[in-house]
């Protein structure tokens, strides 16, 4: 893989006017597609196999006007201080605005809040439940006009409207925290290269990668039905792991030039080798995000596939385009002046960077530093053992929306348990007497402990299906609900047996809890899925059984240690007034699969990218302890930067003012954080120095099986040299040497780099010979002239008659073989 991506980093490089236009007519070609596409849709939740999904099916078939699987909305009235709803003056105003809702576009019912007794016993708070004939994603501007206008004529009345449920539209998302997480790595990127231009690159080759893979997105909707929340976290993923791979190409392009290799050569060596540790580390994140749809949901599938395309995506720009955009910046990018004076020192040699003391410290002191990070990640992985998860409702909104304001209001009127009702149906198509199963379930649930009232049954036309409301008296999250629909469906069996009726259950707290189950039962089954799918990749980058054992055992650490910290937070309450959570509450049941995930997938990017490079180092004959320090002092910076870059861009999610959006941003950034520093770079070092040559261990018998997929270049390098040695020398005449500039065909390398004497003077010796590392990067011609001007060649000599065109040839392709 190495060789072919060699070449193709030069080709990059080389054609890169072609390159960058072939970029730019496909990004047109899908903005272009993207503008007539349908969008995404809301995600609404739907688990195939659950008894709330099969009541709504039913539903659906038996009260064709109910809308089982239609947008809800509730219009919550409150009358001024001291009034009540009740009086003439109020009663009338809210049965005009009753009139107007019913009169909206796409609505299938509204319930009149006098007539169908939905005012509160203090009389002060109503409210009118609507239905729509369309799912949530296609409630029409039109409708959500008519909502609007009926807020502002309420208000204008002096009565306090709110409006809650999946039909109101959000506020439109801010779009701070992908500036903020930007801006962040700008600063990160100019502190690592001390360059404008290298900071630059890797941000502007990001944000083109993640244009296209969200345009990409939005295309895919002419053909499939995709969350919204898929865009959000393909966005989010995608700029951060694009910048990623960006910066550790760019970072080892440099690093090649200051070999002495002449630009094209030293992209090609960089895309080679660090460009094979892009594609494994975007590889087990595409594993990662892919995994996500063997759960069985679909807003998950979607967001999971979604997600891997954007790091596809990211990948395939830093292995084409970044290598394009390098040609274009040639030598300028080593233009540092923004170099502290420290970082100027390092540039010649001169001291050690903070990197390779810290990676000394640990080697030294493993036993130590490895008991240390464990027991701390430990100690903050004790609050995941009181974990409970939920699906997030309107209580979860920002403070002051309407739907945080109708949520409060309704419980403050009726109780918390009417923001979460109860569907109850009871299917007696297969009973007896279906109007006495009906009634019998009726009685059940009037007499349970935890319902605040019920509703009497409705039937169908056919009289066999009933549909009766329940309205518990806790929270629609809260554990006493969930064990409610659980006691409910309990007593169905008994049912069952008395009558030959079904009771199912379902409504949105159900359809909720369902999915918070399922995800519970998935989340040991993805863990094995993807971890397993993993360390066979990891197992061919590395080969070793050691090295994937350790990595996936880290994660696990850093993953519980993220959970420890989110129920503190959110669940607990420590801390929340810091990060600006007005309310504790169980965690939402999507974000810990959501978080292994991302996670797992991020987590292996830096121990490829960390790792890669002291696996390199040991093959080339480096002591194990002393792999490890030169493995950070070559990736340790770069890792160090892109995490941090990492941390800040989801950090900026923690601005926003939805709980769930805080839970996300909060959950990512302290995984990067834990994963990147105390296990990557601390545990990590610490287990290799105690283990020695064993971290490398692989049985013969298994080292023949594997594929050899020479992600540190090994098979590269091996190349390259023997292609100098193939290439014998031949003198060239003195008179074509003297007349030939040095740097014609070198992409304007500075003499410093190329050390090719270019005097004038045809007698005047040339340095004998380059240093070993740097002669590498030369071409064939460059070498002869570097090894002396005085040799004289053959008349006929092919190489010395040979057309410029010709020259230029073989100097551009040195896997060429003569």
């Amino acid at each position: 893989m190495a060789t072919f991506l060699y070449r193709l980093g030069r080709l990059a490089f080389r054609r890169r006017r072609v390159v960058v236009m072939l970029w730019v007519a496909v990004l047109a070609a899908i903005g272009i597609g993207a503008m007539s596409a349908p969008g995404t849709s809301s995600g609404a939740l739907s688990v195939p196999g659950t008894q709330s999904q099969k009541a709504i099916d039913l539903l659906q078939k038996e009260f064709p006007q109910a809308s089982a699987d239609g947008a809800t909305a509730r219009v919550v009235f409150e009358a001024p201080s001291g009034q009540k709803l009740t009086s003439a003056a109020n009663k009338a105003e809210v049965e005009s605005l009753v009139a107007k809702l019913e009169k909206s576009p796409q609505v299938s019912g509204v319930s009149d809040p006098f007539s169908s007794g939905l005012v509160s016993k203090s009389g002060s708070i109503a409210y009118a439940q609507v239905s729509y004939k369309v799912a949530e994603a296609d409630v029409s501007g039109a409708a959500h006009a008519v909502q609007t206008d009926v807020v502002a004529q309420g208000e204008k009345a002096g009565l306090k409207v709110s409006l809650g449920g999946n039909a109101v539209k959000d506020k439109a998302a801010s779009k701070a925290a992908e500036l903020i997480g930007v801006g962040v790595a700008a600063v990160v990127l100019v502190i690592t290269f001390g360059s404008m231009i290298a900071a630059g690159l890797p941000l502007l080759t990001a944000i083109l990668g993640v244009a296209a893979a969200v345009l990409s997105v939005t295309l895919a909707t002419h053909f499939f039905d995709l969350a919204s929340s898929s865009t959000t976290l393909a966005l989010m993923l995608g700029l951060a792991v694009a910048i990623d791979y960006a910066l550790f190409i760019v970072s080892r392009y440099r690093n090649e030039i200051r070999d002495g290799h002449e630009p094209e050569e030293a992209c090609g060596r960089a895309v080679g080798t660090a460009g094979s540790a892009v594609v494994f580390a975007g590889l087990t994140v595409i594993v990662a995000l892919s995994g996500l749809s063997v759960i069985g949901i679909a807003m998950l599938t979607s967001m999971g596939l979604a997600s891997a395309f954007a790091v596809a995506v990211a990948v395939v720009i830093a292995l084409t385009l970044l290598p394009a955009v390098l040609g274009f910046a040639g030598m300028r990018i080593m233009k540092g002046k923004m170099l502290t004076r420290r970082m100027k020192a390092l540039e010649r040699g001169e001291g050690e960077s903070m990197g390779v003391r810290w990676a000394r410290f640990v080697t030294r002191n493993p036993v130590k530093v490895l008991a240390v990070s464990v027991a701390g990640l430990t100690l903050v992985a004790i609050p995941t053992m009181s974990l409970k998860m939920a699906l997030n409702d309107d209580s979860g909104k920002p403070p002051g929306s309407t739907q945080r304001i109708a949520y409060d209001t309704l419980s403050k009127g009726f109780g918390p348990g009417f923001n979460g009702p109860l569907t109850v149906v009871v299917d007696a198509r297969d009973s007896d007497s279906p109007k006495v199963a009906a009634q019998d379930a009726y009685t059940m649930l009037s007499k349970l402990d935890d319902v605040a009232a019920v509703r009497p049954p409705s039937f169908n036309e056919g009289g066999d299906v009933a549909l009766i409301g329940a309205v518990p008296k806790s929270a629609a999250t809260s554990e006493a609900t969930k064990d409610l629909v659980g006691e409910i469906r309990g007593h169905g069996t008994a049912l069952h047996q008395d009558t030959g009726a079904d009771l199912m259950v379902t409504g949105l707290t159900a359809v909720n809890i369902d999915v918070s189950t399922k995800l519970s039962d998935a989340l040991v089954p993805y863990l094995a899925i993807v971890v397993g799918l993993a360390l066979v990749l990891l197992l061919l980058v590395f080969r070793s059984i050691v090295i994937p054992l350790k990595a996936a055992l880290g994660f696990l650490l850093s993953v519980v240690s993220t959970l420890g910290v989110l129920v503190a937070v959110f669940q607990w309450g420590w801390l929340k007034d810091l990060f600006g959570v007005d309310q504790t509450g169980p965690i939402v049941s999507l974000l810990p699969i959501v978080l292994i995930g991302v996670v797992f997938g991020l987590a292996m990017d830096y121990e490829v990218f960390l790792v890669s490079r002291m696996r390199e180092e040991y093959v080339h004959g480096a002591e194990p302890t002393q792999a490890v320090v030169e493995g950070f002092r070559h990736s340790g910076r770069v890792v160090t930067a892109a995490a941090v870059i990492m941390v800040s861009v989801f950090s900026g999610f923690l601005l926003d003012d939805e709980a769930l959006i805080k839970s996300i941003g909060l959950g990512l950034a302290t995984a990067v954080f834990f994963d990147a520093f105390v296990v990557r770079m601390t545990i990590v070092p610490a287990v290799m120095a105690l283990l020695g040559h064993r971290s490398w261990i692989l049985p013969k018998w298994l080292d023949r099986v594997l594929p050899n997929v020479d992600v540190e270049g090994e098979k590269l390098r091996h190349a390259l040299e023997a292609e100098q040695t193939d290439s014998t020398p031949e003198p060239v005449l003195a008179g074509v040497a003297a007349g030939i500039h040095a740097g014609s065909d070198v992409h304007g390398v500075p003499h410093s780099f190329t050390g090719v004497h270019t005097s004038g003077d045809p007698d005047t010796p040339a340095p004998a010979q380059r240093a070993p590392g740097k002669a590498r990067g030369l071409s064939r011609f460059k070498q002869r002239l570097a090894r002396g001007r005085d040799a004289t060649a053959p008349a006929d000599s092919t190489e010395s008659q040979a057309p410029a065109p010709a020259r230029r040839k073989l100097l551009k392709n040195p896997m060429r073989r003569s």
